[in-house]
């Protein structure tokens, strides 16, 4: 793509010139060269569609793309390739590999098989060596390779020292966060759901709030003493919120991320005992989803995240008991979560928590709409009501709960890399 006009889009912007205004956008070689009314340049493709939106690029702050180790579920390119549909321009990446992403040649071997894709892979470091949380991972160098932030993915370091010396070594390295899942693993051992009443009277055992929110508790109590960033990947708790709220008045280096699911699916989606609902952290209740919108909504959670994790068949169509947990969400994730707040908050607010809030947490600079930036854009329509189909996964894995539902607001399109990557609305 060397050139390309966007027709008439609304941009939702927050913080850039032409944030809430209707304008033509002309990009060319990887940049917005003008931004206005009827912008014309002969011969140059045009985008244009009725309730086109724009917005600067969506980031996901957590997705599995099962490379290197189970590549048939995904594979860097094919988890690009969902990333494109779903309307993002970066993702970051977990180290939950085999093997493990925990030195400077697994950043370097992610790096290399992403290049040239619209879409911008970010690497997140292991912060524990082989993810065992008994020894602290080289996070040197995985930094200096190009990792955006450590994590030990779904599991939590035990040891409250290493923990304290992981936030310590990792304030030094700049705005690279500590990325915790938390959950203490002796109480949710053998759990299969939200600990609640939809769960006793389903006879599985319960994923108790407490859990989530003990380990919480204790690495904010190790981040106020030790300094450094720590970021809460997907809470699921309104105690948590409330933790993360607490935790920011007192002025912490804390974050937070919700999965888009657990904005809009509640545990009463197991009654039927479909392992496609089947995530972790668990589908909630009522009173723990409100909270987490409100967090959405305050500023709370920073980021709204896909948790895309693809497993195949032989994982994940089983009984409920015996199936992996996750679900793929890059190419549904806006939908679910506009679904999920519509009519709660603004439509900037909600993009914030894909675009400027997601950066923030692992320090990458903020992008605008607007004449010599680098065009980086996610074209959208925030107000299409579509049923998602078979032929709406670019996915390589469908382990999805949103086969045959109805969502609220899609993505159509990329820009980014210097590459136009159209939605199949829009091809």
């Amino acid at each position: 793509m060397n050139e390309l006009i966007l027709r008439n889009v609304t941009v939702v912007d927050p913080g850039g010139p032409h944030h809430d205004t209707t304008v033509d956008i002309l990009v060319r070689d990887g940049r917005i060269m003008k931004v206005g009314e009827r912008v014309v340049a002969k011969g140059t493709p045009v985008v244009e569609r009725t309730g086109l939106y724009a917005s600067p690029g969506w980031v996901d702050l957590r997705a599995h793309f099962r490379d290197p180790g189970e590549e048939w579920k995904a594979g860097i390119t094919n988890g690009l390739d969902a990333a494109a549909a779903g309307g993002f321009t970066a993702v970051a990446v977990l180290p939950s590999t085999r093997p493990t992403t925990d030195d400077r040649a697994g950043i370097g071997y992610l790096l290399k098989k992403a290049q040239g894709h619209a879409v911008r892979l970010l690497p997140i470091g292991a912060l524990t060596q082989d993810l065992k949380g008994e020894q602290l991972a080289e996070l040197y160098d995985q930094q200096q390779a190009g990792a955006v932030a450590f994590s030990d993915d779904q599991r939590s370091v035990r040891n409250g020292r290493l923990m304290m010396l992981a936030l310590q070594y990792s304030g030094g390295l700049g705005d690279a966060p500590v990325m915790v899942h938390p959950n203490d693993p002796d109480l949710i051992r053998g759990g299969q759901m939200h600990e609640g009443t939809m769960s006793t009277r389903l006879g599985l055992k319960g994923l108790a709030p407490v859990a989530e929110t003990s380990h919480l508790q204790r690495d904010i109590a190790l981040l106020e003493y030790a300094g450094g960033h720590l970021h809460a990947a997907t809470i699921s708790t309104a105690g948590s919120v409330e933790l993360i709220r607490q935790a920011k008045a007192r002025k912490l280096r804390v974050t937070a991320s919700v999965a888009a699911h657990n904005l809009l699916l509640d545990d009463g989606c197991l009654r039927g005992f479909e392992a496609c609902y089947k995530v972790m952290p668990p589908l909630r209740d009522a009173h723990h989803i409100e909270a987490l919108r409100a967090g959405v909504k305050d500023g709370t959670i920073d980021a709204i995240v896909t948790d895309h994790r693809p497993e195949d068949r032989e994982h994940k169509v089983l009984e409920f008991g015996s199936a992996s947990f996750g679900i793929i969400g890059l190419e549904t994730a806006f939908g679910v979560a506009n679904t999920a707040v519509k009519g709660r908050m603004s439509l900037r607010r909600l993009i914030e928590r894909f675009t400027h809030g997601p950066r923030a947490v692992v320090g990458l600079p903020y992008v605008h709409i607007a004449e010599g930036e680098r065009a980086e854009i996610t074209l959208f329509d925030p107000e299409m009501d579509w049923t998602c189909e078979e032929a709406d996964l670019v996915s390589r894995s469908h382990n999805t709960p949103f086969l045959g539902q109805r969502l609220v607001g899609r993505a159509l399109g990329i820009v980014a890399n210097g590459q136009w990557v159209p939605g199949r609305l829009i091809a």
